[in-house]
């Protein structure tokens, strides 16, 4: 892997998790820890990460965390237009999965009203979100707290969904491509999202069209693990066609206005 592409993919996991050691990292990338170190201090000269002693870590994260706000706000237009989508696919009196993540988070924040409903959730922004809604039984899982995505992880969280059958999961995913199928910046997610796909009868990927393409650190497996995917009208043809040769039913959310 080269110095750039490396760097950038330590920074995709700070962002995910908000700290690292220099250990973990050396072990990850498969490099030394002098290189690590390196690595570190360029970001750091850039302004992105702030150096640790044996690690590093985001800064605004603990500012974020107070205020209780998701380091992923971009592309909100489109990821308002998918949770809209969303709902339509969500019945009362269902069980379904809330993954952690900003589209996520905006399917959560249009529920309200939807009654009766049982949410189980990994994202503790959701919970509140959710958890004084009349109607709407809010469970969450255990397991390790990350602050920028302000969710629980690792295998405690996994754990949780052993035994259990709901009818949907809404997954969120940090890049889906062809090779490398769905990824995420976090090694520590990838079993919690086998986990939950596991536990639901039909899996609904939700994820911008900026998503489609790019592949982030981790694998949790093939296309096929997924149902459905709801993305926006920007999706280009070619990766359309992606979906239609993996047999993956592709759903496109439209404005309201739009026909």
């Amino acid at each position: 892997m080269l110095a750039n592409h490396r760097r950038d993919k330590i920074l995709e996991l700070l962002q995910e998790d908000g700290s690292a050691k220099v250990l973990d990292l050396a072990k990850l990338f498969k490099v030394t820890e002098v290189t690590i170190r390196q690595d570190l201090e360029k970001l750091e000269k850039e302004g992105l990460i702030t150096r640790e002693h044996g690690g590093a870590f985001m800064k605004g994260v603990p500012g974020q965390v107070k205020d209780f706000t998701l380091t992923h706000q971009e592309h909100l237009d489109k990821k308002e237009l998918i949770a809209r989508k969303a709902l339509e696919f969500i019945e009362r009196g269902d069980t379904i999965i809330l993954d952690s993540g900003s589209t996520t988070t905006e399917i959560a924040k249009k529920l309200k009203g939807f009654k009766p409903l049982t949410v189980i959730t990994n994202a503790l922004n959701i919970a509140l979100i959710l958890g004084a809604e009349p109607g709407i039984d809010v469970i969450v899982t255990g397991g390790e707290f990350k602050p920028p995505t302000l969710s629980l992880t690792g295998q405690k969280a996994a754990d949780f969904f052993k035994g259990l059958n709901v009818q949907k999961l809404f997954l969120a995913t940090a890049g889906i491509s062809l090779k490398a199928g769905l990824t995420y910046p976090s090694i520590s997610d990838i079993v919690v999202k086998r986990a939950m796909i596991e536990a639901a009868e039909t899996t609904y990927l939700v994820a911008d069209s900026t998503k489609i393409g790019k592949t982030a650190l981790a694998s949790l497996g093939a296309l096929a693990l997924i149902d459905y995917i709801i993305t926006d009208p920007d999706i280009e043809e070619k990766h359309r066609q992606v979906f239609r040769d993996h047999e993956i039913e592709l759903i496109i959310a439209t404005n309201q206005n739009e026909k």
